[in-house]
């Protein structure tokens, strides 16, 4: 999943959330918080891909 997919994951999450709080749903409130830690979790995976993939400089 590219950077743009991963953000675009991470503010439909947060959006989600705050709508649940707006309406005091706690049942659309957490799968918006899911969605913003597998989000930032993909782009922890990436990031690290990318460190991976460039050679150390030793």
């Amino acid at each position: 999943m590219g950077k743009a997919k991963t953000k675009a994951k991470q503010v439909k999450g947060r959006t989600k959330e705050a709508a649940g709080k707006t309406m005091d749903d706690r049942a659309m409130q957490m799968p918006g918080r899911g969605e913003q830690i597998a989000g930032r979790a993909q782009e922890a995976g990436e990031k690290t891909a990318e460190r991976m993939k460039k050679p150390s400089g030793r």
